[in-house]
């Protein structure tokens, strides 16, 4: 992951839109809803996909609430011989990425043969797999361990099996990154674009909701101890004390404009402005990804109409985030919202969730409510989008921060 803007342009208002990489396809998995159609119209319903864990017994964690993905039947969604050496992530992703290729009514066999490629993010993995083969190996013998587990866990395993699945054999890559991945990856992919990729499947999905995966998101010591999943994650709340994780997130068709366009291709809005930073010591630099993506986008902060928050559900850091936007944008003076509080954060995928409902926002001029929080802390001087809120949108920016001190902004755009 970078800590420098990627491909910044001259400035002028506006420049990336008619220019910049497109998104074409959406596919999402998400906890209050599977498929991009059910999870925005449960998102603009203000429905939680938090509840108690089924994936694993969680009676005797002092957490047991999580961001489940509902109604995911494996077998509906890949053939049965991937079902052996797929783990729940690697299955969620190819779904999303299937739903994606065909919203963007595209035939990758039809592409050049290298023409499209696979940029994804991943910050566990999978996860589970490796916990079932690492059990076998411990309380069987080596013998008993799948010969998948040389890849299955893999980080990079998403974006092989979609390529694969689906014939992409252009450039790839993963990013491993965990908040912020979401749009590392599709930045990345937007470079491969002006590179001249004909069409790039991009962006980010995780899950690690099992046992192994639960001892480290306690050990990381952020996630809320309130047993009221309406209650647990309550961003930019007075009353905030940590975030709820969840499994998910979104994956994009991304092309360039003008293919998109020769191709009379449905667009759901442009890629048009990005920027990565790391913070120093004592020195947050969240403000500084969100201008230097204003910057790459050619935009001024006036011209923003909502911002999607990272929204990390902790005192310190929602406040920081607050002063952040407030220094930006003024005090109260722009719209934002975080719509992963019915959801979770969902590591890698949820930036990339962001930015697929910054995508429909931009579509259906709706901004998605925050849930949960009714009002936010007097020391968090922001505009809370609490229930929907039917505006004239041009421009979204979404931001999210990763454990460590990264920092990513993207400007999504209409056309």
């Amino acid at each position: 992951m970078t800590t420098a803007t990627l491909d910044r342009p001259a400035a002028r208002p506006g420049a990336g839109a008619a220019t910049g990489s497109v998104v074409t396809g959406i596919g999402v998995a998400a906890p209050n809803g599977l498929g991009t159609q059910a999870w925005w119209a449960a998102t603009l319903r203000g429905e939680s996909g938090i509840r108690p864990l089924t994936r694993f017994d969680a009676s005797r964690y002092p957490v047991r609430i999580a961001g489940e993905v509902p109604g995911f039947v494996d077998d509906e969604h890949l053939p049965s011989r991937l079902l052996p050496q797929t783990d729940r992530v690697t299955r969620l992703s190819l779904a999303a990425a299937a739903e994606a290729l065909s919203d963007a009514g595209t035939d990758p066999t039809a592409l050049p043969e290298y023409g499209a490629g696979v940029v994804t993010a991943s910050s566990a993995g999978g996860f589970e797999f490796g916990q079932r083969e690492l059990q076998a190996l411990w309380s069987k013998g080596g013998q008993h361990v799948s010969a998948y587990q040389s890849f299955a866990w893999f980080y990079a395993v998403n974006t092989g099996q979609i390529s694969i699945r689906h014939g992409l054999r252009g450039s790839s890559g993963v990013v491993v990154a965990e908040q912020a991945g979401g749009l590392d990856a599709v930045a990345h992919a937007r470079r491969q674009i002006r590179k001249g990729a004909t069409l790039m499947v991009t962006g980010g999905v995780d899950s690690a909701l099992c046992p192994w995966g639960w001892a480290a998101h306690l050990a990381a010591g952020d996630l809320s101890p309130v047993a009221d999943p309406a209650r647990a994650y309550l961003p930019f709340d007075a009353a905030a004390g940590g975030h709820v994780v969840g499994e998910g997130g979104a994956l994009f068709v991304l092309e360039s404009h003008a293919a998109a366009r020769a191709r009379e291709a449905h667009i759901y809005g442009a890629f048009t402005g990005y920027a990565a930073t790391f913070d120093g010591p004592d020195t947050p630099r969240l403000q500084d990804a969100a201008r230097l993506a204003l910057d790459d986008a050619g935009l001024l902060p006036k011209d923003i109409d909502v911002v999607f928050a990272d929204a990390a559900g902790a005192r310190a850091a929602d406040r920081a985030e607050a002063e952040a936007l407030a220094a930006l944008f003024g005090p109260r003076r722009v719209p934002v919202t975080a719509p992963k509080s019915m959801t979770g954060r969902l590591l890698a995928g949820g930036a990339s969730l962001d930015v697929a409902a910054a995508l429909l926002c931009l579509r259906d001029q709706v901004i998605p409510p925050t849930t949960g929080t009714t009002k936010p802390a007097p020391d968090c001087p922001i505009d809370l989008v609490t229930a929907p809120r039917d505006t004239r949108v041009r421009h979204t920016l979404v931001l999210a921060r990763g454990r460590g001190g990264f920092n990513s902004a993207a400007v999504l755009s209409a056309l």
